[in-house]
């Protein structure tokens, strides 16, 4: 019988109780039997946080095993003991034996993984094959949950414009000034540049042909077709859906979503149906005030490098700008910010969880919005050509 103690418990024969963490143990004939006495708790002050290595030294010793009987109170120290008298036992190819210990002892110490189970980081190689499936299955993941969005946006069209939609006022109005009334002074500026743009290169084009007269058709039609419905989604994309992306995102972070969803709130009609509503009907009111601009932008430049007057300018815009083109811009911004608004929130529910996929929501709500709006003005093109518009 041999002893040992981490608050010098002393005994002769028999394990006896003791106010302080000991042990005790008994070899016979290749099994080691640990009698395990007092109160192993940190509030003893237990000093050992590894089981000594003398208890195994023996080279006949094939199983160890547990009396537990004056064991008082334990908690994690008592883990720690054991876990590393386990793994000493594993190594040394010795049979460890828990059954004489308590039972919640033991339930706590089969938690505990082995040193062997411990994760290794390491580098997965993947195929160009695999790498190409993964991607493949993400996007189209995506696509078919975009799809849904999509759908579901436009089975909730009818009760919001019957006034039946179960969302906020006051978020809905605060949500259409930011994309209408703050939006104005950056819309104002780039479409007034396009047009300006615009009017300088195709009227230095056309003086070369000698139909510097005809620069007033060019900037009318180009302007209210195309550059600006397309340029005010474009900086809506950049402003507005970027701002939808990250405020999402920073909410799936903040765990406000897991909230509303635990209290039985509809995420739809809380989060997204008012900003894709607020984007869809502000878009159309914007798009006038941009095309404006823009042959302002253009009729200035135009008089002043070319010989065309202010009369004839006017004329020829009349006679230029029909009202399907009018319409066919009015239709391109109800699509834009329909598309905006519903890619953006899209981008920004599914974000994670963490600073960084914030600022990566945003970009992508950014990028994903541009790309989507140019590819929508090209399909409406090809459109409207085919129709005769």
């Amino acid at each position: 019988m041999s002893t040992g103690s981490a608050a010098n418990c002393s005994s002769r024969d028999l394990p006896e109780p003791c106010s302080g963490p000991g042990w005790r143990v008994r070899l016979l004939e290749g099994q080691l039997v640990l009698f395990l006495s007092g109160d192993w708790n940190s509030r003893n002050d237990v000093p050992m946080t590894r089981a000594p290595s003398s208890l195994l030294e023996n080279s006949h010793l094939r199983e160890i095993q547990f009396d537990s009987t004056n064991l008082i109170r334990w908690d994690s120290s008592l883990l720690v003991f054991l876990w590393s008298l386990r793994e000493a036992s594993r190594q040394r190819h010795i049979v460890f034996d828990p059954s004489g210990l308590p039972a919640t002892a033991c339930r706590l110490l089969a938690l505990l993984p082995t040193e062997s189970q411990t994760p290794v980081a390491t580098l997965r190689r993947v195929g160009i094959i695999e790498g190409l499936g993964e991607w493949t299955i993400a996007k189209w993941t995506a696509l078919a949950a975009l799809a849904n969005l999509v759908g579901e946006a436009a089975l909730r069209a009818l009760p919001v414009l019957r006034g039946k939609a179960s969302m906020r006022a006051a978020d809905l109005l605060t949500l259409c000034r930011d994309a209408s009334a703050a939006a104005l002074p950056t819309v104002a500026l780039v479409n007034t540049l396009i047009g300006a743009v615009v009017a300088f290169v195709g009227g230095i084009q056309l003086r070369r042909l000698g139909a510097e007269s005809y620069v007033s058709n060019l900037v009318g039609v180009t302007e209210v077709r195309e550059m600006a419905p397309l340029v005010t989604a474009i900086v809506m994309s950049g402003r507005t859906g970027s701002s939808y992306a990250a405020e999402l995102a920073a909410m799936q972070g903040s765990e406000e979503i897991d909230a509303l969803r635990a209290l039985g709130i509809p995420l739809f009609d809380y989060l997204i149906l008012p900003r894709v509503a607020a984007l869809t009907v502000m878009m159309p009111l914007l798009y006038p005030y941009a095309a404006t601009l823009g042959v302002l932008g253009g009729f200035g430049v135009a008089v002043n490098i070319t010989n065309i007057s202010t009369g004839a300018f006017m004329a020829h815009l009349r006679d230029a700008v029909t009202m399907p083109d009018i319409l066919l811009g009015v239709t391109k911004s109800v699509a834009f910010g329909s598309w905006i608004a519903i890619a953006s929130c899209q981008i920004g529910i599914n974000a994670g969880r963490s600073a960084t996929d914030v600022g990566r929501a945003a970009t992508m709500a950014a990028v994903t919005g541009i790309v989507g709006v140019i590819a929508l003005d090209a399909l409406f093109d090809v459109c409207a050509n085919a129709i005769g518009i």
